[in-house]
């Protein structure tokens, strides 16, 4: 007869290796039961104005800048902008009063704005058609063209050319990361890295599920340690790496992630358009025990600690999400038209 000191060894290896199994490589056991975290925002409704008589599309590009502007890029009243004359750039001020627009005629299907440490902007264009998209574009905020990577209309695999360009992100020593890959086993699926001049140096992934490989790597942001996490959407997790493409680690404990934004404390906000939780049959879309909506935590330890719920797809599908200095949260929806804004309760 084994002893009780024997039989409370044993409960608590199996308990220890049970908590393993389910989270997984650096993961959390963590899902969307009665034990998530409160919702500490509310929506300010009506938040964002267009000019009169114009009508907001599909939207995923949205940043914050410096001054606590709000810049999104949304794709001319529906879901393309290949055949418009609108601008799909925009800048709003904190009240969301559009204070100009650019770029017309000169994307598809606008993707995603990150800002560089000197007030400079990078915004993604994936997909071709008519000769435009598949290029990453670095801007002043007064709508200056100041570099070019990819080249538009022209998809591939080379160190010059994209295949869907996701996101770009730039690291404190100027170089660039870019996300390059929208579809599920087919096209690219990547992360380059560039020099602050737009030189190649380097990539790394390819399709599949193991450590650094993606399927969708939709976006990148970096930590204050300089440490790359990458919404590997097609994957149901978060990868992270360091600057040289060195996998640390895997994250699945903020759902299915589109949308990824670090701020300068290591507060994480990850947006998740994809799990629809009560639709099994979108078996690509499906994440058991997790419904999609907006998870806050921190990038340091990867504990969530906020959970905003959305209603279920098909009804919205939160992609693009940026936090001012606040702590507000600006997310753009693909489904649900416009940018909403959250504000702390």
């Amino acid at each position: 007869m084994k002893s009780r000191g024997f039989q409370k060894w044993l409960i608590l290896a199996v308990a220890v290796v049970t908590a393993i199994s389910v989270s997984g490589r650096g993961g959390f056991a963590q899902t969307n039961s009665a034990a998530s975290p409160a919702n500490p925002y509310r929506l300010v409704d009506g938040w964002a104005h267009l000019p009169e008589g114009r009508i907001w599309g599909s939207i995923s590009a949205i940043a914050v800048d410096s001054k606590g502007h709000i810049w999104a890029a949304e794709r001319c009243g529906k879901n393309d902008c290949s055949d418009s004359d609108l601008d799909p750039i925009m800048e709003f001020d904190a009240n969301g009063k559009i204070i100009k627009s650019f770029g017309k005629g000169l994307y598809v299907w606008p993707h995603a704005i990150n800002f560089d440490h000197e007030g400079n902007f990078w915004f993604t264009d994936y997909g071709c058609k008519n000769g435009k998209g598949n290029v990453a574009v670095k801007y002043s905020p007064e709508g200056k063209i100041l570099m070019t990577l990819g080249k538009a209309g022209v998809e591939g695999d080379g160190p010059d050319l994209f295949s869907d360009v996701d996101a770009v992100v730039e690291a404190p020593d100027g170089d660039l990361f870019v996300a390059d890959g929208h579809t599920i086993g087919k096209g690219n699926a990547r992360i380059m890295k560039f020099t602050k001049d737009g030189k190649f140096i380097k990539q790394w992934g390819e399709h599949g599920s193991g450590p650094g490989q993606f399927e969708i790597p939709h976006d990148i942001a970096i930590d204050s340690k300089g440490r790359l996490f990458v919404a590997d959407r097609g994957n149901k997790r978060i990868q992270i790496f360091n600057q040289d493409g060195k996998f640390l680690e895997e994250w699945k404990q903020f759902g299915d992630p589109s949308g990824i934004y670090i701020d300068k404390n290591d507060v994480i906000y990850v947006s998740d358009s994809w799990s629809q939780s009560n639709d099994p049959k979108v078996v690509e879309r499906y994440n058991p025990g997790f419904d999609h909506g907006i998870r806050v935590g921190s990038a340091k330890t990867g504990k969530v600690t906020a959970y905003l719920p959305l209603p279920q797809p098909p009804k919205n599908a939160p992609e693009g999400i940026a936090a001012d200095k606040a702590g507000n949260l600006f997310v753009a929806d693909t489904i649900d038209p416009g940018v909403k804004k959250y504000i702390k309760q």
